[in-house]
């Protein structure tokens, strides 16, 4: 906890606190005595005894890394400059590291006009050779500076290819975050789909049969008392699937399981529809998401039933098996309109759609005899 602890703080510095020390690594280890006149070497030089300007050029060349993610352009100028004085006096400092690491730098980091920042860099090489080949009086042969300069451009290409990969991971989890917000519209708008449907059916169903009741004062009282619990059922799952959408809830929202499952046949036989409800077995104590998935086909099965076979004999019958779930729910060809579902069939999409996810089967239809069919087999992993 206290690595983690201390990697978050480290983290939290700005970035050029952070690229600092390696800079006065380099500064210090250049100092060594052991390692003096033992850095890169270009042109034929002798090398020299370090004097004040010496310790000005190698400071020129290390501090700068502190900059090199921030301001890249600058901190490769300032570095060239004192790997520059470094080569003409002969110093051949171990400092020279700090123009590969630059030129790493502004190849990965550089956002904007890095043609330029190479064509001008180039042409300073290029003087630079220049002057190194007059000083050494010619010892050193071209083809060793071009050498040199593959080799610097090859660092250069390497920083390159990590900016391509950066921008590529970047562009990868902006689509994976932009794929799962999709996910998430597309689960709550089920879940909307399957509360509010459900409900307004029940009050809508339940309203329409008030009309005719006005001559039963009691019955019309169960029926507006019906009405008045069923909007505020429909409060209530609402409020908590918009609990989904608010970032700063903390707590995990409230999701219907088959717990539930009498509530909402007795909610469904109040609305006027005769369901008959049977189940075997005992739920296990864990079951993912299965439990959720059965509840919401019972709950779209009985809204058809209500919207589309009023009045009809609805069966639904519950297995919990040891490995998974299975739903049936069938109604009766009584009614004149209990042959099709009806509707835009997105809800029995959608349960189809959370079934194979799972793992399951499911199939929706007529049956012999007349009347819908709906069938899930919904897999619930192994009993503990």
């Amino acid at each position: 906890m206290d690595r983690r602890r201390a990697l978050e703080l480290w983290r939290g510095f700005h970035v050029t606190v952070r690229d600092l020390p390696f800079g006065v690594l380099i500064l210090a280890a250049s100092f060594l005595p052991t390692l003096q006149n033992q850095g890169t070497q270009v042109g034929d030089l002798p090398g020299r005894p370090f004097d004040a300007l010496a310790v000005a050029a190698i400071a020129v060349e290390c501090l700068p890394l502190a900059v090199r993610r921030r301001w890249p352009v600058v901190c490769l100028a300032l570095v060239s400059l004192g790997f520059a004085v470094d080569q003409l006096r002969g110093y051949h400092s171990l400092a020279g590291i700090a123009l590969p690491i630059a030129l790493v730098s502004v190849g990965a980091h550089l956002e904007r006009g890095r043609r330029t920042t190479a064509l001008v860099f180039s042409a300073a090489y290029v003087v630079l050779a220049v002057a190194l080949y007059q000083v050494g009086n010619g010892a050193e042969s071209v083809s060793e500076f071009v050498t040199f300069y593959l080799a610097l451009a090859v660092l250069w290409g390497i920083g390159a290819g990590l900016r391509s990969s950066r921008i590529a991971e970047a562009e990868r989890r902006r689509r994976v975050a932009e794929d799962t917000r999709a996910a998430e519209r597309t689960r709550i708008a089920r879940e909307l789909h399957d509360v509010v449907t459900h409900h307004v059916t029940a009050m809508v169903v339940q309203a329409e049969a008030a009309r005719y009741l006005t001559a039963v004062p009691d019955r019309l009282d169960q029926t507006l008392s019906a009405i008045t619990d069923t909007g505020r059922r429909a409060i209530t799952d609402l409020r908590h699937l918009l609990e989904l959408l608010n970032p700063d809830h903390g707590t995990e929202p409230r999701t219907p399981t088959l717990g539930g499952l009498r509530t909402l046949v007795e909610q469904t036989r109040k609305a006027g529809q005769p369901v008959e409800f049977t189940e075997e077995g005992t739920p296990a104590e864990s079951t993912g998401s299965a439990d959720l998935v059965a509840y919401r086909v019972v709950q779209e099965a009985l809204t058809n039933a209500l919207k589309y076979a009023h009045g009809s004999r609805t069966s639904v019958a519950v297995h919990h098996g040891e490995r998974e779930i299975t739903v049936a729910v069938s109604t009766d060809g009584s009614s004149s309109r209990s042959g099709s579902p009806g509707g835009s069939g997105r809800g029995l999409a959608g349960l189809r759609e959370r079934v194979d996810v799972l793992g399951g089967e499911f199939s929706a239809g007529q049956q012999e005899g007349g009347g819908f069919v709906v069938r899930a087999r919904i897999p619930s992993g192994s009993r503990s």
